[in-house]
This record gives C-alpha cells, structure tokens and sequence, in this order.
C-alpha cells in the first residue's frame, strides 16, 4: 500500500472530514480550508456595508484593509492550531490580536461589524484548552455587548448576537475536544498495531525455539559424537548418523506444522483486514462484525475466497462501494456456509477480466483471463480448486451492478469433516501480497 493510497481512507463517505488528522497532502489542505471557509459566509454583513459606500473612501479602504487581515487571522488561527497541543504563546498572540482588531472595526466601522465576534469566539473555543476558554468567550461576548449598546438596547444585541456568541464559542470547544480525542484515539491504534505486530514476533520467536533449540541441540551433540566414533567405530558412528537424520526430520515436520499454523486464514482476522483494505482503497465498505462458529476446515476455505475476492475488489474493480455478507443458510441438502462478496464496480461490463464479465483473480499474480481466453483467471481457478477440497462451490461473474462473487461450503461430514488441502501453486495468494488479515 502506497503512503497517498493511506491517506485516502473514508469513513464511510467519499470525502473524508479533516477532523484530527494533520494535513499531509494537498487534497487534505483544501478539504480543511473548506470545512473552515464555509463559514465566512457569516461576512455578508461587513461585505455588504462596505460595498452599500456607507462611509468615507478612507474609512471604506482601511475597512476593506481590516477585513482582508481579519479574516487571514483567523483561518490561519484555526487551520493551524486546531489540532494542535503544545505551547500557547503564538496562538495566544495571534488570539489578542484577532480581539483587538475585531472590537476596534466593530465600533469604528458600526453594528454591521459586530458579527466578527462571533469569529474571535469560535477561534478561542477551537484554538484555546478549555480552562482558558471558559473565560476568554465570556469576555469576548460582553466586549460585543457593550459595544453594540452604544446605538442598540442592550436587551436586542443580547438576543440577537450575544446569546449566539457564547453559545457558539462553547460549542467550539466541544469541537476541539472531539478533535483531541479522536488525535488520541488514532495515536492508540497505533499503538496497539506495533504491540500487536511485536508480540507477534515474539510469539513466533517463542515458538521457534521451542521446536527448534531442543532438536538442533542433540543434532550438535551427535554429530559431534559421531565425528570422535570415526574412524575407530564406524558401526556406532552410522548409528549417530541415522539418529541425527530421525532428529532433522522431525524438526523439518514440526516446523512445517508450525508454519501451516501460522498462515492458516481465519474469518475474523479476513473480516477486519477487508474493513481496512477496502477503506485504505477509497471503497466504502459493508463487512460484518462477527463471523459464524464454522469447522477449521470450512472457516479457513471460506477466509481464502474472501481475501482474494476483497483483492479482486481492491486492485482491478474501481468500485466504489463493496457488501460482504456471511451467513449459514439451512438448505435441502444440509447447512451451508455461504459468502456473497458483491460490488459496484465495471466487472458486468467487460472489465478487467475479458468480455465475459469476469474479473480475474490474484492470486497467482496473473492479471487477465487465461491462455485460452474468456476464462477465468488464475487467482479464482485456484480458489475453486480450495472450495472443492472441502465439497464447496464457487459463482463468480456480473451482478446487479457490478461484480458478484458466492462461495458456499456445505456443514455437513462430507464438507466439514474434508481436511483443507495445501495450497495449490495458483489458489495461493502471492508472498509479496499485503495480507488482509492478522489469519495471513
């Protein structure tokens, strides 16, 4: 996955809100300047009495002046400290100055310029903590009252701005709260992805000593023993020999075991690895929660056909949006498990995978349909031959708008009792793959 596929992954929509994450790429910076400019439009005001030419051409010039610089204040204000904890000098500063200019426009230019305040109150509510927050909008809002009571009852500027001032300025740090918290939360999934990832490798660590420290130890042992039995006794030295061979054998099998283990597909870890692939490739996503109690067997045939579908998904679809269902339906011949993978993408239409509608798999790294033309690729011919090891059958071609993939393993003693086979040269998805689970 590349570092600008990372950033495009959607929440559940198409355009991702800038809300605690720092702008790292020039789509990020325009969609934040975005979800902060919209709310200039609270400037016609301002806008409106310098255009209507109701004050002097110096008034209106050094009007348009303060404006221009008010408003660079506080989106550079609130772009750039939103998200930020650290020392409070800069935004500080920068906060008294917004103050400062805002109150000398609104009473020298009149009541049409008192809606700035709204804007030194929301500047100080999303740049602010909140124990300095909690007094600087008060103030900010009886700086707007008292100013504008010189031509308005005080009980009318209180209704119409003040009220509007505070409560907006409140709600501000409610936002800025929300946008620590989520901070927080991505910097510990963070870190629970490099705890996982280390205790991963110190289990796998655990575990190759265990199998391999006892048997490479006597394998040292005797081949040292053999080495002093020759020349003089080279019946006891064959003896050594052929023990140390028992010896490597049987690591050679445990380690195998060991490793099969390892790569075993699971259902949950394929469910959370498409929820995150099919969001990191901007496709938004309907994956299941949880996942039915199903024989080894079945789980893990079923685990494959979802990580190559989400593959095929992800790499050759151009989808948009992608549904996963798992169920266990009750049939005439018995339980099934089923898997339906089905998406929006140009598969019924001729895509990637030739006329025919069908995508090609990925498994065995070939993009295309194969020699013969029109067939199926590599990637689902070796899946299919997984699913028939364990009784199972797969369905693959066009949707209802796009591609539909249905993988079915029957529960009974033929399916779920059916050892999984190996994987085969073309069902197995390559080494050099992302995997899309923590089963990989």
């Amino acid at each position: 996955m590349k570092a600008d596929d990372r950033e495009r992954v959607l929440p559940g929509d198409d355009i991702e809100l800038p809300i605690g994450r720092p702008p790292t790429n020039r789509k990020l910076v325009l969609s934040k300047m975005l979800w902060i400019g919209i709310w200039l439009v609270f400037m016609a005001s301002p806008v409106m009495d310098l255009a209507h030419g109701n004050h002097t051409v110096g008034a209106t010039v050094l009007g348009w002046l303060g404006l221009g610089i008010f408003v660079a204040a506080y989106l550079s204000l609130v772009f750039r400290f939103t998200s930020q904890a650290g020392s409070l000098l800069v935004p500080g500063a920068s906060l008294l100055f917004l103050y400062v200019l805002g109150s000398v426009l609104a009473y020298s230019l009149g009541d049409d310029w008192l809606g700035l305040f709204i804007y030194v109150s929301v500047a100080m509510g999303a740049v602010l903590p909140f124990r300095h927050a909690r007094w600087a909008i008060p103030v900010v809002t009886v700086t707007m009252i008292v100013i504008g009571r010189r031509t308005e009852p005080i009980g009318e500027v209180v209704a119409s701005l003040g009220l509007l001032t505070l409560m907006i300025g409140f709600a501000m740090c409610g936002i800025r709260q929300l946008v620590q918290t989520t901070i927080q939360l991505r910097e510990a999934r963070a870190t629970v992805a490099a705890l996982a990832a280390n205790e991963e490798r110190l289990r796998l660590a655990r575990d190759l000593h265990d199998l391999l420290g006892h048997s490479l130890s006597l394998i040292t042992l005797k081949s040292e023993l053999a080495g002093r039995m020759l020349p003089g006794h080279p019946e006891k030295a064959a003896e050594q020999v052929a023990d140390i061979e028992r010896v490597s054998r049987q690591a050679l099998v445990d380690v195998r075991e060991a490793v099969t283990g390892y790569r075993r597909a699971t259902l949950p870890g394929e469910l959370a690895g498409a929820r995150t692939v099919l969001a990191a490739g901007g496709i938004v996503a309907t994956v299941p929660a949880t996942a039915p109690a199903l024989p080894e067997a079945v789980e893990e045939a079923l685990a494959w056909a979802l990580r190559e579908a989400v593959t095929n998904v992800v790499r050759h679809s151009g989808a948009r949006r992608c549904t996963v269902d798992l169920v266990v339906r009750q049939t005439l011949d018995g339980p099934v498990g089923e898997l339906v993978v089905e998406d929006d993408g140009s598969g019924g239409s001729g895509g990637p995978g030739g006329p025919t509608g069908e995508r090609e798999g990925d498994g065995g790294g070939a993009r295309g349909t194969d020699a013969a033309g029109g067939g199926r690729g590599n990637g689902l011919t070796g899946l299919e031959e997984r699913l028939s090891a364990v009784g199972g059958t797969l369905e693959a071609g066009p949707g209802r708008k796009g591609f539909r993939l249905v993988a079915r393993v029957p529960l009974g003693a033929h399916g779920a009792d059916t050892p999984g086979s190996p994987p085969t040269a073309t069902g197995m998805p390559p080494e050099t793959g992302a995997p899309l689970g923590s089963g990989a």
